[in-house]
């Protein structure tokens, strides 16, 4: 039984010393594949910039293609070019002699290796603006997926059916209009009915190009700009000149005192509205009182 027991784990072991033999590879030969940089030069590890350079000129001459056709030459110049593009920047050869002297740190001298070749040659605006693209075309098609599957939810309801029936026969003249012995609506007039209704369906509204994250990102300072200038004209407004708010500004506060998000609160209707607003419920008095009924009305209804 013992034996049974510890044979997947001898198993998994040797699978995790394999794995890791692998990944202590590439840390050294992601610089000079297989080869070891300063070999290639034929210089020593502690060779300054100027032995380096000369090496490398010494074998160019050796190995350059237009000196020797040979196929083997010119892949060992290949070698040497690129262990030259190594080792003459100070930072690129800092990095190298420190994975040669910690090969186990695997995936710090992988990810070293790559910021430095690879993160300079990237403009950040250019990875922004990409990542950006991309997010917001997801976003949109997401948005208009999810609205195309609200419309077509709603136009399979009774409610809508009824209004489509409706315009058929307002359009008509009270006459319905039959084919091949089954009652069908006009497709034209579905559409045409889907366009005066201008369906807005909470939760999955119709995609708009201004709320992408691409576009907000560029209005971002616009954007800023007005939400400072709104809170100023608000401070000076009701703080300053002490002014009776506004049917707009008395809905804000409204909305924010019951915690409803403007979606929703766009979906209620106006004399809902108006009660709400007629209340103040942005005082704390008022607010508490309208709770207190809602919960009594509910305890009621119950």
């Amino acid at each position: 039984m013992a034996p049974a027991a510890t044979a997947p784990i001898s198993r998994c072991v040797l699978i995790v010393i394999l794995i890791f033999s692998l990944l202590i590879q590439p840390s050294i030969s992601i610089y000079c594949d297989e080869d070891d940089c300063y070999d290639l030069l034929g210089v020593p590890q502690n060779a300054n910039a100027s032995e380096i350079k000369k090496a490398y000129y010494r074998l160019s001459l050796k190995h350059h293609p237009d000196k020797n056709p040979d196929p083997e030459s010119r892949k060992i110049f290949v070698k040497i070019a690129n262990a030259y593009e190594i080792l003459k920047d100070e930072a690129t050869r800092e990095q190298y002699d420190y994975a040669i002297a910690h090969p186990e740190e695997v995936f710090y001298n992988t990810a070293r290796y790559y910021r430095a070749y690879y993160g300079h040659k990237t403009d950040p605006r250019a990875v922004i603006v990409g990542l950006l693209l991309v997010l917001s075309a997801f976003q949109y098609l997401n948005q208009w997926t999810r609205y195309k599957q609200a419309v077509d939810m709603v136009k399979r309801t009774p409610a809508f059916k009824n209004k489509l029936k409706a315009l058929e026969l307002e359009r008509t003249g009270g006459m319905t209009i039959r084919k091949k012995s089954n009652k069908q609506i006009n497709k034209k007039m579905e559409e045409d009915l889907s366009n005066e209704l201008e369906l807005q369906i909470k939760g999955a509204e119709k995609p708009s190009v201004w709320g992408l994250l691409g576009i907000r990102f560029i209005l971002l300072p616009y954007t800023i700009g007005k939400l400072l200038l709104w809170h100023g004209c608000w401070f000076w407004r009701y703080n300053v000149k002490r002014s009776p708010y506004s049917w707009e500004d008395a809905s804000y506060l409204t909305q924010r005192s019951l915690g409803v998000p403007p979606d929703s609160w766009t979906f209620i209707d106006e004399s809902t509205k108006e009660d709400l607003v007629q209340r103040r419920l942005w005082e704390k008095s008022n607010l508490q009182s309208y709770l207190a009924e809602m919960r009594k009305e509910s305890k009621r209804r119950r």
